[in-house]
């Protein structure tokens, strides 16, 4: 029985991937501030919730034991959030990820999976953005994602596997929902506001749905050691436009919802491809930007998401600011 780490697992992802985990009978442990709650994780034996830090070495040092695999999704998670407080952000995305890198590696850990971002690329001109082309980062969040990249794999050896995946945009219903994301957000404004609005709409923006995020980490866990060790993957599927995004999501919520559309001075335009993960891992996505919207949609009109235009909850920014978060 593969024990497991999820550091930064009370988040977004990790309230899909957790339960997940759990049904494939792993034994998680999720180390995270919990600043969204613990109400999302029910109550097993195979489970448990670990209050910290990840700045908080000591603590983890005394965490990291007899894990054999790491799952590291802790950070400040987009560029909104991280600008908010910079210094804030470079202490959690990048000034412990060295040490905390060296504690799983004196730990024994066997494989440590990073979450890194498909924003690393920055702007391309070509048509596929794989995982051998220049990294160009175009903020901080997404250069100290490039930084922590090169330093996990300075630790890499046949005894400490490293693997780092890129992901698009995450979309679709959570148990700790995001409501501040492109696709999340377009959905919530269309059901209950009856009206969105599109800045620029012709920018590409790669998405995945939250079922096969959880089923590429849960590939990264099971795959053999030749496949994965040392490597990066792309993980991102429907490169559509926002103006595609924005009628996908009028398609499913109704003809009556309304699209504005506004100029923007935003051309950042992303699109990657995720063939490497298919080639060598034998993954193929199942889940649409079609699927997210109705799954959202199922889950306004059973009153799953309360409040959700104002609650702090499903807004990473807010909540920060709310809590204050240092």
């Amino acid at each position: 029985m593969k024990k497991i780490l999820v550091i930064g697992g009370g988040g977004y992802v990790g309230s899909r991937l957790v339960p997940d985990l759990l049904k494939l009978n792993y034994k998680v442990d999720v180390y995270d501030l919990f600043i969204y709650g613990k109400k999302v994780f029910s109550e097993n034996d195979k489970l448990n919730l670990i209050q910290g830090d990840v700045r908080d070495l000591e603590h983890i040092n005394t965490v990291i034991n007899n894990h054999e695999i790491v799952i590291h999704l802790a950070c400040i998670s987009n560029d909104p959030s991280f600008e908010l407080n910079p210094k804030l952000g470079k202490s959690i995305n990048l000034d412990c990820f060295r040490p905390l890198v060296e504690i799983s590696k004196k730990k024994n850990v066997k494989r440590f999976i990073y979450a890194s971002s498909s924003s690393v690329y920055g702007i391309k001109s070509e048509k596929n953005v794989s995982e051998d082309l220049s990294l160009d980062p175009l903020t901080d969040y997404s250069k100290f994602k490039v930084e922590c990249e090169k330093i996990l794999f300075e630790y890499k050896d046949d005894n400490f596997e490293t693997v780092i995946v890129r992901p698009a945009t995450v979309c679709g219903y959570a148990k700790r929902q995001r409501l501040d994301v492109v696709v999340n957000i377009l959905t919530n404004l269309a059901f209950n506001k009856r009206r969105i609005k599109v800045l620029g709409g012709s920018q590409l923006r790669p998405n995945i749905h939250i079922k096969d995020m959880s089923r590429i980490y849960i590939k990264l866990i099971e795959s053999k050691k030749e496949l994965v060790n040392g490597q990066i993957f792309n993980a991102g599927y429907d490169n559509m436009t926002v103006n595609e995004i924005a009628n996908t999501v009028k398609k499913v919520i109704g003809q009556d919802v309304e699209i504005e559309k506004e100029i923007s001075n935003d051309n950042r335009s992303y699109h990657i491809s995720s063939e490497k993960i298919k080639k060598i891992l034998k993954f193929e996505p199942k889940f649409t930007i079609e699927d997210a919207v109705i799954d959202l949609k199922e889950a306004f009109e059973k009153n799953k998401l309360p409040n959700s235009l104002t609650d702090s909850i499903y807004f990473n920014i807010k909540k920060m600011q709310e809590i204050n978060l240092k």
